[in-house]
Order: structure tokens, then sequence, then C-alpha cells
């Protein structure tokens, strides 16, 4: 048990304030990480990391409502990420990152059939040009993966294909925590709960102090 502390304190220090609260599920931690982001980005309108580092904060934000169940907070948190992210492609259109946290944004910003229509579109376009531009990318790979999870497979989307897109994520980047993260949720839609578990297992070894991977491992059946 001591041992797993000290390993878990010394994980977090090689995390940025935005992981820590993320992994904390601190939702004014991140509101306050977010309200300084949104001013530096302010101060430096030309600065196309400023308007990013506004976006993945945004995005983090979202990320934890939607865990806590707030989908209304979690819009909210998206669009106001949304401009930050059409901010930084506008000023760094080559670079694939800005493409992948628009995509991330917009999925989060989707709470209902009139907000699929008008983001679904934009987070397929980002996250195609994201991969366009960095196909080894784990990241990308995995952000992929989540909006074919949410994407119906009628429309292309599934379980299935996110599954393929998480295992390429973790192919190019074995200690992406977050690949294995998706890639158990992805497994348990698909009634793979052993594998889920251990996936789950995977992710918690990365990034042990991630609640929200722990509640995820917690719900999935043993047997």
């Amino acid at each position: 048990m001591i041992l797993h502390l000290m390993m878990a304190g010394l994980l977090a220090g090689t995390l940025s304030p935005l992981e820590v609260a993320r992994d904390a599920q601190d939702r004014a931690a991140l509101h306050r990480l977010v309200d300084q982001a949104a001013a530096a980005a302010d101060r430096a309108p030309k600065d196309a990391a400023a308007q990013f580092h506004m976006a993945l904060a945004s995005s983090y934000l979202a990320e934890v409502e939607i865990e806590m169940h707030d989908k209304k907070a979690a819009r909210q948190a998206a669009v106001r990420g949304i401009d930050a992210a059409d901010r930084a492609i506008a000023l760094k259109p080559d670079d694939a990152e800005n493409y992948r946290i628009l995509a991330t944004l917009c999925g989060q910003a989707i709470t209902d059939m009139l907000s699929g229509l008008n983001y679904g579109t934009r987070a397929k376009d980002a996250i195609s040009k994201a991969v366009s531009l960095a196909p080894k990318s784990s990241e990308v790979w995995v952000a992929r993966g989540v909006g074919n999870y949410y994407l119906p497979a009628q429309l292309g989307g599934g379980a299935q294909q996110a599954v393929a897109d998480f295992h390429k994520a973790i192919e190019i980047d074995s200690r992406n925590a977050e690949a294995w993260t998706w890639l158990g949720i992805a497994l348990r839609k698909q009634n793979r709960d052993a594998e889920a578990r251990q996936a789950f297992g995977k992710a918690l070894a990365l990034d042990p102090n991630r609640v929200w991977v722990r509640q995820q491992l917690e719900k999935t059946p043993a047997k």
C-alpha cells in the first residue's frame, strides 16, 4: 500500500495541473484553470498555443462535467472552448492537435439531436483532418475512437470501430492511459467484461489517481 501511494505521488508530479484536477474530478479547480487560460488567451490573441491551452482546459472541464452527469454544464464548457479551438486553427492550420481538440469539444457539446446536427459534422470533419495531419498520433486515434463510440453503427461508428481505433492508439503508444480507458469502455459495451477490466487495470497502472477510471472498473462485472 505504501509503495502504491509513493508511485501514485511520483506519477502525479509528472502531470499538469489540468490533468491533476481532471483525475480528481475537481470541478472547482478546473473552473479556475479555465478562467486563467481564458485570460491568458485574451492577452495573447495571436498566440496559437495560448488559444489551444484554453480549448484544452475547457475540454477537461467538459469531460469532468460529463462524468458527473451534468450535460448542461458540459455543453457550456465545450462551447466556450470551441471558440478558442477555432482561433488556434486560424492561427496554426497545420497543427493536428488543434483539430483534435476541436473534434473533442464538438463531441462534448452534443447533448441532444439538435446539437448533434450542429456539432456532429464539425467533429467528424475536424478529426478526419487531424488524422490526415498526424496519422501516427496516439491522441488523435483516441479522439477518433471516442467519436466512433458515440456515433451509431449505421452511420459508420459503433463500439467495434471504436475498439479498432483504441487498439491503433495503443499500438502507437502503449503508455497512453486514455486509450486503455476508452478501450475498456468500448469492450464493456460489447459485453467483453473480462477484457474491459484488464484494460481499466492497465489504465490505472499508468494513471492511478484517475477517479473516473476506478469508477468504471468498479461498475464492470468481474465475470
